[in-house]
């Protein structure tokens, strides 16, 4: 069992180093289904972590394991019926 983790601890840092953070600035985010369907559809876009969605703010915030194309994001937003209006990575 130690061994695992061991040997797992190289790819999780590796995977951390490598990851970037995205925020999306979405219109129309008015309720806590809204933000499910936003975060659904924003997890099947290959390269995708992990998304919090903020639904005051009107913000989703992605944590990306590989590089997206901006558009293929904003595709996702417009389909789960949604405007992206930023697009921003730090």
């Amino acid at each position: 069992m130690i061994f695992f983790i061991i040997g797992a601890l190289p790819n999780a840092i590796a995977w951390a180093q490598e990851s970037t953070t995205t925020v999306i600035q979405v219109d129309g985010l008015s309720c806590p289904f809204c933000t499910y369907g936003l975060e659904k559809q924003l997890k099947k876009v290959v390269g995708v972590g992990s998304v919090s969605i903020d639904m005051k703010e009107g913000k989703a915030t992605i944590t990306m394991q590989q590089s997206v194309d901006d558009s293929v994001l904003r595709q996702a937003v417009e389909k789960a019926g949604f405007t992206a209006r930023n697009i921003s990575h730090r």
